[in-house]
């Protein structure tokens, strides 16, 4: 494999993301619009949305990229899925609590706690969850992966299969509960990076039903088949194989994934019409993507 991939955050609206990604741009101080798409006739019939309205908004944050879909009422966005937002100050947490609590709900009261100065967990108005805290990192916004339901217990089992996939990776940290403390030798927290993007996951202290959903998914951008091939071949082995659609896939976890060539967002956003509408019609009939048939779809 010639590169390291990219690994970007995907957030799945109903109809929201145009006003989310805004919401997220008023609260973070470092963010910007990098695309907007919108749909066309074939993806807007396939979705049931307008043709011409917004399918994705592109957006950085802090650093991070990440990716607000409309794509309907079909999956929900769960706290299973997190982002840390590391700050360097208290008065920072505090003004990004006040921007993202608005009519949000409080899943962990703004507070000091023994492992941060100043520490708040809250599911925003559109159902992103943050846990905001200090003291800062070099990657301020962190996704976070809480094993819960079927997967309690499994952290430490994920973090070393998706370590052993990825290149340019590693464990940072693991702490594990002692006995009377939680479920014993389960994971209290761990920090692990994949290929350089760091992340961070845990083992609930008492089992919650909160499964993952694919309204949070991790893009994988791929430069060439082989890789492309790679990774949807390592993240696909023992997931659900009904799950698995233009790229899309569902992990042994339930951690849904993207495998995705670099070049397919800047195909599905042509401005010829006809070009993009070849390359949708070539993808929504592949599981796996296929680089040279989107080519030949997009070229025809």
């Amino acid at each position: 494999m010639n590169e390291v991939p990219i690994i970007a955050s995907f957030l799945w609206f109903d109809n929201q993301a145009e006003e989310a990604a805004d919401f997220y741009l008023s609260a973070f101080e470092n963010s910007k619009i990098k695309a907007v798409t919108r749909y066309g006739e074939e993806a807007a019939k396939a979705a049931g949305r307008p043709p011409g309205s917004i399918m994705t908004v592109a957006f950085q944050i802090e650093g991070q990229d990440f990716t607000a879909l409309n794509g309907g009422p079909l999956f929900k966005l769960s706290p299973a899925i997190s982002f840390f937002v590391n700050c360097d100050k208290a008065e920072d947490v505090d003004r990004l609590w006040a921007k993202l609590s608005d009519g949000g709900e409080v899943l962990m009261e703004l507070d000091k706690y023994p492992f941060s100065e100043r520490f708040g967990w809250i599911q925003d108005k559109f159902g992103v969850s943050w846990q905001l805290m200090v003291p800062g990192r070099k990657q301020k916004i962190v996704p976070c992966l809480m094993f819960a339901g079927e997967q309690h217990g499994k952290a430490e089992e994920a973090i070393n299969r998706y370590v052993s996939i990825f290149k340019n990776s590693s464990i940072i940290q693991m702490e594990r509960y002692r006995a009377g403390e939680g479920p014993e030798g389960a994971v209290v927290h761990a920090k692990f990076a994949l290929s350089g993007y760091e992340f961070t996951a845990m083992d609930p202290h008492t089992n919650v039903p909160m499964p993952f959903t694919p309204a949070v998914s991790f893009v994988v951008s791929c430069a060439t088949q082989e890789e492309v091939d790679y990774y949807w071949g390592q993240l696909s082995a023992g997931g659900d194989e009904k799950a698995q659609q233009c790229g899309w896939l569902k992990d042994k976890y339930g951690v849904s994934w993207q495998v995705v060539p670099k070049e397919l967002d800047a195909m599905l956003a042509d401005p010829d019409p006809e070009k993009s509408r070849r390359v949708w019609q070539a993808m929504v009939q592949m599981k796996k993507l296929d680089i040279e048939a989107l080519k030949r779809a997009y070229w025809k």
